[in-house]
């Protein structure tokens, strides 16, 4: 449970209908099979214990009791189990009688929630058995015990406080305003589903749908589980339909028409750094009232993570919806350009064009602009200033780049200007530092300025988001622009970009150069050749950008501390960098960050494509001179031997 992972099972036993002891004994294995995982939540699906379809059968008093006594049991068994369990049972107090899920722990009933939305429609008729619940939480005795028995009942975990758990059941979560939403507000980050959700045509989609939305909506996470095949057959078929979301996403989902558990590890430390975020979510202290709040207990200790974490999580995995994403990207970048061209009453624009894979987009994007404002591309300048790094590999690709876009070409070599400025600052040009790259950057980009004046047009900035994150840019050097396209989008991201433009383009010639622009190692070409071949690649003096991306999705989308980064990252890269590179990395891209924001607050504007952004006008309010100290501390207390030991594998 460290880092708040917290293991989570939706199990749907095989069950007999009105066999209490049978689906008793199911029950009680599926939780040692869970306990075996180091499950802590276990949910059952709705009236387990005897199933869903028994009818006028609940109406019988043998088989309530019956049921009653075998939840008895199963708490009793359960003692030793680290976990809390929920359990459907038919449950009668006060001559009514409730569906409710029982909630169980170490022995103990902590309370039972009642079914709310009785449906009665359709093939359903639960009104003719059952009593919507009471939402105000009240003590009734059950079979000699005293319980509590209410919908509006938080489970809170003492020994996790960002684990609170609540319930709803089956046709709860299908109603325009469920009690999820409401438990919700009032502080639940787990809603659990005990549910019995027949299949039919299509209904598997919506239900998953449901889930996923319920849980974003609610920034919780959601534990469904559905009936088995067991269940009568008279009208009805029932799948066993198991999910596991959090916060918008499906963690873990069954297979239909096949009982078993399905496992997933869910992030409460993350669910709750993002009610933080949003400053809209409800205070869990105005809409909590009237809830009661009932504790509980688990051990806290380290558990192996099951879940998937993508390598890459800016680029989706799915090739149509990463193609989606691309089109939809490149509208952003291309219409925000045209809005502002439009408004400074721009014919033209001016870009820097190094045969790399930004400034490649940034003349993509800038073309797609053009097209829209219906402009010609022959107003768009690219200028290819050759310097003391620069390679005729890249050189051939940008120029070649701008002729099939249709640009106009204008080559203005720096050497000369550069060199006569070492000469009036008084450096060696053969001492290869950061004053001999800088003078490089910063020459370039006085010259798109001026150039830019003369046309009275834009200079389109070309650095990405993994550059500003990490600081890799020249201040008042190619940092600057006066409109700059690329600025939240990550180098993964880019890739992609200008691949899919290479797919899609229709242009054989153009298509080529790209894919050579994608096989062209990153880099700012600002130290002399070797043997013709880049010297300076980028990658090996700040680091391989996939990590950094990874990284940094983490530290500002999810508000991951570096233990929790180093942790997944050694699950997501595993075979691909060992731990030592991966802490390396991680190590200088804190420094970097932190160090590197001022060049972040007095960004040019450009246009927010995803939820990671770094603008100072929108989602990175950063001091410039925080102190990076207490993330540094915890990276360098990061070593390999420690963490070992405290991932146990995971």
């Amino acid at each position: 449970m460290q880092h708040g992972f917290i293991k989570a099972a939706a199990a749907a036993p095989e069950l007999t209908v009105a066999d209490c002891e049978s689906n008793t004994k199911a029950i009680l294995e599926c939780i040692r099979k869970m306990a075996q995982k180091k499950a802590k939540i276990m949910v059952f699906p709705e009236l387990a214990i005897t199933g869903y379809t028994c009818a006028d059968l609940f109406l019988q008093e043998r088989l309530l009791e019956e049921a009653g006594r075998d939840l008895l049991f199963i708490a009793d068994e359960t003692k030793a189990v680290d976990a809390v369990i929920l359990i459907g049972i038919p449950v009668s107090v006060r001559g009514k009688l409730y569906n409710v899920a029982a909630v169980l722990s170490k022995g103990r009933i902590l309370g039972m929630v009642p079914k709310k939305n009785l449906p009665n429609y359709n093939e359903f008729y639960e009104r003719r058995w059952f009593t919507p619940g009471p939402s105000e939480a009240q003590r009734m005795v059950w079979m000699g015990r005293e319980i509590l028995l209410g919908t509006h009942m938080i489970f809170d975990c003492t020994s996790v406080p960002e684990l609170s758990l609540a319930v709803e059941l089956c046709e709860d979560m299908w109603v325009p305003q469920t009690p999820g939403s409401s438990h919700a507000s009032a502080g639940a980050t787990v809603i659990c589903n005990l549910s019995a959700s027949n299949e039919m045509i299509g209904k598997a989609d919506y239900r998953r749908n449901l889930v996923r939305q319920q849980s974003a909506s609610e920034v919780s996470a959601y534990i469904y589980a559905s009936s088995g095949v067991g269940e009568s057959t008279t009208d009805l078929v029932f799948g066993g339909h198991r999910i596991i979301a959090e916060n918008g996403t499906v963690l873990a989902e069954s297979e239909r028409f096949k009982n078993g558990i399905t496992y997933a590890d869910i992030d409460v430390k993350r669910l709750i750094s993002e009610r933080r975020r949003i400053s809209t979510y409800p205070d869990s202290f105005e809409k909590g009232a009237g809830y009661v709040h009932v504790p509980f207990d688990l051990k806290v200790e380290q558990t192996w993570l099951d879940r998937y974490f993508d390598p890459q999580p800016f680029v989706p995995s799915d090739r149509k919806m990463r193609e989606q994403r691309c089109e939809e990207i490149l509208n952003i970048q291309a219409y925000g350009l045209a809005r502002r061209l439009k408004h400074v009453h721009g014919k033209s624009a001016v870009i820097g064009i190094s045969g790399g894979l930004d400034s490649t987009l940034a003349l993509l994007v800038t073309a797609r602009a053009f097209d829209i404002l219906d402009l010609p591309h022959s107003s768009i300048l690219c200028v290819t200033m050759p310097g003391f790094g620069t390679t005729g590999r890249t050189y051939e690709n940008a120029c070649t780049l701008v002729q099939c876009i249709g640009g106009t070409l204008k080559e203005v070599s720096i050497v000369n200007a550069v060199n006569i400025h070492f000469r009036d600052i008084g450096h060696d040009p053969e001492k290869h530092d950061v004053t001999y790259e800088n003078c490089q950057a910063r020459e370039r980009t006085q010259i798109l300025m001026d150039l830019a004046n003369q046309r009275s047009a834009l200079v389109i900035g070309t650095g990405d988001l993994s550059e500003l994150a990490l600081g890799w840019a020249t201040y008042n050097g190619d940092h600057m622009s006066m409109y700059a396209v690329n600025a939240s989008v990550p180098k993964t991201l880019v890739r992609h970009l200008v691949r899919y433009y290479a797919d899609t383009c229709g242009d054989e010639q153009l298509s080529a150069i790209l894919l050579d622009v994608l096989a062209t190692p990153v880099s700012p070409e600002l130290l002399p050749p070797e043997e013709g071949q880049i010297a300076q690649k980028t990658e090996e003096i700040v680091g391989p950008y996939e990590l950094h991306d990874f990284f940094l999705y983490y530290v500002l989308r999810a508000n991951y501390e570096p233990e929790k980064i180093y942790r997944i990252a050694r699950l997501a890269f595993a075979g691909k960098y060992d731990s030592e590179t991966i802490l390396k990395w991680l190590k200088n891209f804190y420094r970097r960050f932190f160090s590197q924001q001022f060049k972040r607050s007095c960004l040019p504007d450009g246009p927010k494509v995803g939820s990671v952004a770094v603008s100072p006008r929108g989602d990175l309010r950063m001091p410039s001179d925080a102190s990076a100290a207490i993330w540094l501390e915890q990276v360098e207390n990061l070593t390999e031997s420690a963490a070992d030991e405290r991932n146990s594998g995971r």
